[in-house]
């Protein structure tokens, strides 16, 4: 074993084994490989530099597309508001013929979701099988062509609901409820309470306005040439309501 200094190179030794300084082509490759690793990191560094740059682009995209659809945080509060809508449609009788329907009615919204509505409504009973029997007979058996007046109260409840944009406008909203109630009828042939319930559709253009569409079956107990059968009387109505306090 021995240790040995060479001059000119500097010689490491221990043993039989020596380890020294790398010649000029040895060097040559060794720099060549660092600057290959450069070259590689560097790409690397630049790749990502561009991906966060296009990451940046699309969000800022898409934040210009969504303040170009216009969307707002609250676009309809029913919340503790009072409604007042104005109604009118078709009454389709089980034992009387078709009639139109007008009246109006007051809700007071709990929450977002539960309402409390008192309705009013006036039609016309008329039946065209009495008429073809009193043209036979030659008599009166009813009074026919009565009025008819409708005092109902629904629990209405708010299943869903969405937005929708009109041609590039503003954002507004609509939904979907269901009622259900009862109350009376108070005509000739009706006998006790009206039972209530179905289905109504509310689209909101403003912060105070709706325009309202309602489709509510009635049953109820009706009596006709001295014969009594449960019947429902099926409504639909289209209407305007109006949404108090207006700045919410």
């Amino acid at each position: 074993m021995r240790f040995a200094l060479q001059a000119g190179n500097s010689v490491k030794g221990f043993g039989i084994f020596r380890v020294m300084h790398k010649s000029g082509p040895e060097r040559a490759r060794v720099r060549g490989w660092f600057v290959l690793a450069s070259l590689v990191l560097f790409q690397l560094v630049a790749m990502r530099a561009s991906a966060q740059c296009i990451d940046e682009a699309i969000r800022d995209e898409l934040n210009a597309r969504r303040q170009y659809r216009g969307v707002q945080e609250r676009l309809f509060q029913k919340a503790r508001r009072h409604e007042l809508s104005a109604l009118g449609g078709m009454y389709a009788a089980d034992l009387m013929s078709s009639s139109y329907l007008v009246g109006g009615a007051y809700t007071f919204h709990f929450s977002e979701d539960l309402g409390l509505e008192a309705s009013f409504g006036y039609t016309r009973s008329k039946a065209k099988v009495v008429d073809l029997i009193e043209e036979r007979l030659s008599t009166e058996l009813i009074r026919n062509n009565v009025p008819v007046f409708i005092y109902l109260g629904h629990v209405v409840w708010s299943l869903a609901y969405g937005k929708l944009r009109w041609f590039g406008s503003k954002i507004s909203r609509f939904d979907f409820n269901l009622a259900l109630g009862g109350g009376v009828t108070d005509n000739r042939s009706a006998r006790g309470l009206t039972f209530s319930g179905g289905l109504g559709f509310k689209f909101y253009p403003t912060t105070w306005l709706a325009v309202r569409v309602d489709f509510r079956d009635q049953v109820l107990s009706q009596e006709l040439l001295g014969e009594s059968r449960l019947v429902n009387n099926l409504a639909a109505t289209l209407g305007l309501s109006v949404f108090i306090p207006f700045g919410f």
